[in-house]
């Protein structure tokens, strides 16, 4: 339905094989008006933000901030509460150090789940490496369920962190029940939301998550842009863990005062060509309708699972018959084998850990195949995915 919006479907040919795109966990396609927009806005609207007097920069500043009250009214934040950043990683990794850093101590508890991508676990080590808190994992199942939560919470944590939407399962967590669990027993809640706000409706408020994150690419967006929501209280209370120009207001020899937030957690010159075409990604978004697009997603999905389950020696791991993430192992092909082979009919699929390697461990398994859907797949895409990788099992028979 959408795939003529995107040009890559038009010009990705191979031993004229139309592209499959099944990779959009990873990375989404981009849509004509965000590709266009980037050489339009270098053309028409280059000056740096927030400094120059001059009208030029004034409309750059205006467009660039026009794109944090359209991520604000996306996941229903207030506009101080939307600070660009690099990305999931980038967010994280600055929530860890401007925050986390300054409230736990030795022996402290920070909740993770097996099912987390490495951008929310690495972090966190590093920082336990120089404090000497304590982690521990909510464990999974290879259905995605959470095993032990409310018994983990019984400990107290000061931090628990965990994904909206596993990246490799495809399993939604409750996120507002585990909010409220975790509220309960006062700790503070992160949630990494790079899989799901380009798939669902995204309420912080309704949530109550202290800190929520994603990124531009995959949401349609250009890559090196990322949202870090924080509530305002938290934002006002604790200053940056890095810092420069545009973040103060004076700077003397000996102290500095920070402008409001939440420009002190945005130092330097940001990179606001990419960040105002993020906001032509999300208007397209809006234009379809978030709802409307949950919708396309969980019919293909479940297309798609009635599909796979029906796969000899296929076994699929976790539920993503509402996110359209699906990962499956299939009996003695290597996942890269199967990669390779879809790839001669010019369809794209991640194989490999996909950055969960303590998951992996978890389901006992090296690697995953994985498909993951999006709003320019349709069920043409599927039923060639389907051919193509029961030709490959009987290439392997």
């Amino acid at each position: 339905m959408y795939k003529k919006d995107f040009p890559i479907f038009r010009n990705a040919k191979f031993m004229n094989k139309s592209l499959v795109y099944l990779d959009s966990a990873s990375s989404t396609q981009k849509p004509h008006t965000v590709i266009n927009a980037i050489p339009y806005l270098y053309e028409n609207f280059y000056a740096n933000v927030h400094r120059g007097i001059y009208k030029l920069s004034e409309e750059s500043t205006g467009m660039y901030e026009d794109v944090r009250d359209i991520t604000s009214k996306f996941i229903n934040a207030s506009k101080k509460e939307i600070v660009f950043t690099k990305g999931t990683t980038d967010s994280i990794n600055m929530i860890v150090y401007f925050f986390a850093k300054k409230i736990l101590k030795k022996n402290d508890l920070v909740i993770l789940s097996e099912m987390e991508h490495h951008s929310n676990i690495v972090p966190w080590i590093i920082l336990q490496k120089e404090i000497g808190f304590n982690i521990e994992y909510i464990k999974v199942n290879e259905k995605g369920d959470l095993l032990n939560l409310d018994l983990l919470l019984e400990h107290n944590p000061k931090i628990l962190s965990i994904t909206h939407v596993s990246n490799v399962l495809g399993n939604i967590n409750d996120v507002i029940g585990i909010v409220k669990k975790a509220h309960d027993k006062g700790a503070y809640v992160l949630i990494d939301g790079a899989q799901a706000v380009s798939h669902m409706r995204v309420d912080v408020k309704k949530i109550d998550c202290d800190f929520y994150v994603f990124s531009s690419h995959k949401m349609l967006g250009p890559t090196g842009v990322g949202v870090m929501y924080a509530k305002s209280e938290i934002l006002e209370k604790y200053d940056p863990s890095f810092s420069g120009g545009e973040a103060v207001i004076s700077v003397s020899k000996d102290n500095i005062v920070y402008k409001d937030i939440p420009y002190k957690f945005e130092p330097g010159t940001p990179n606001f060509i990419d960040v105002i075409a993020f906001g032509y990604a999300i208007s397209y978004i809006e234009k379809i309708g978030i709802l409307k697009i949950q919708k396309y997603i969980e019919d293909l999905s479940l297309y798609t699972y009635d599909k796979l389950i029906n796969i000899e020696r296929l076994k699929l791991f976790g539920d993503g018959r509402k996110s359209g993430i699906f990962s499956f192992h299939i009996e003695n092909i290597h996942p890269h084998d199967i990669a390779s082979s879809l790839d001669e009919d010019n369809i794209a699929i991640r194989a490999g850990h996909h950055c969960a390697k303590i998951l992996m461990d978890r389901l006992n398994l090296s690697s995953l195949s994985r498909c993951s859907l999006y709003i320019y797949n349709d069920e043409r895409d599927i039923d060639k995915f389907i051919s193509s990788l029961n030709k490959t099992i009987d290439l392997f028979s």
